[in-house]
């Protein structure tokens, strides 16, 4: 039985990861941060069925020891700071926890015996492109970041191609769309425009022009796993998105119909209250991905289409509590 770490386990796409190689049949474990008021809810369904390991991804000596006691043979590293928008208040922590978090886990994997035998898949961002021509990106494009969250993706993204190349690591450098589907949070665009107008409540628009890409969390996790199984993809880069791309404005609008909402509690060209606001010349008006490389070289290809993902999340939230 092959072992699993996931870093970030309790996070959004890192806990349906560990869901999903738990069923499986890897031989699972999850990193979580030591702090008291950890919440180990979102994997409760199956936390039985893996094994938690406390550590802090800026600690060298933390994940040294992790990675020793879980001897893993694939390690998903999903741990991350990822609200773009806070990056701009807090650069140094963004940096601290995304990129020396993922070279303390890239040399501490260098530590273990056979760790070319051993596949390193790391998450990146679709926002490492920056600022590009309005259409999908390749990954081949130079990366232009423009918020402290980006930089910190981005130099995580070179670094990792460097070890790939001079110290023959074996990683894969994971960049994927927006992804929606969460279970638990409301603050990203897809849950925030669904639960907003579920509960009848003025939605904002801030950017309603942005074209963005999305995925469902379920292409996203297959991305992952078919990644894990490919041996062509060792020291790759991929994308991983729909290759559509749609405005905030009818993503709003979609969801609106979705939810026969009234369209107008819909405020475009404002954020809401108190959102943390970032430097205008920072907005990125496009984000569409080419994902040739990983149907052709994984077979991966985007299942859910946007319309079905969205009804799906639409019933994820109606059956909540705070929504009967």
């Amino acid at each position: 039985m092959a072992t699993a770490l996931v870093t970030g386990v309790t996070g959004f796409v890192g806990s349906r990861l560990a869901e999903r190689l738990v069923k499986t049949g890897y031989d699972v474990y999850g990193l979580v941060r030591p702090c008291a008021s950890r919440d180990l809810k979102v994997i409760e369904p199956f936390l039985d069925e893996m094994t938690i390991l406390t550590g802090d991804v800026t600690s060298l000596h933390s994940v040294s020891n992790v990675l020793r006691n879980a001897n893993p043979d694939l390690i998903f590293h999903l741990a991350a700071l990822s609200p773009v928008r806070y990056s701009f208040e807090h650069p140094f922590q963004y940096q601290e926890a995304n990129y020396i978090g993922t070279l303390n886990l890239t040399h501490s994997l260098m530590e273990l015996a056979d760790f070319k035998k051993r596949r390193l898949l790391v998450a990146s961002t679709a926002e490492v492109y920056g600022i590009q021509t309005n259409q999908p990106f390749k990954e081949d494009l130079p990366l232009r970041p423009t918020s402290p969250y980006s930089v910190s993706k981005a130099s995580m993204d070179m670094y990792l191609r460097m070890a790939a190349r001079v110290f023959d690591l074996n990683c894969v450098v994971m960049r994927p769309a927006n992804t929606y589907g969460r279970r638990r949070e409301k603050g990203f665009i897809v849950e925030y425009l669904v639960t907003c107008m579920l509960a009848g409540q003025k939605v904002y628009v801030g950017a309603p022009n942005s074209v963005r890409d999305y995925i469902h969390v379920n292409d996203h996790v297959q991305a992952y796993m078919l990644a894990a199984e490919h041996e062509s993809a060792q020291g790759h880069v991929f994308n991983f998105g729909s290759g559509v791309g749609i405005s905030n404005r009818d993503l709003a609008l979609l969801c609106s119909k979705i939810l026969h909402s009234d369209a107008q509690n819909i405020v475009f060209g404002s954020y809401p209250p108190r959102y943390p606001m970032r430097p205008l010349i920072s907005d990125q008006p496009y984000i569409v991905l080419d994902s040739t490389r990983a149907k052709e070289e994984l077979g991966w290809r985007p299942k859910i289409r946007l319309e079905e993902g969205l009804q799906m999340v639409v019933d994820y939230w109606k059956a909540q509590p705070s929504h009967n």
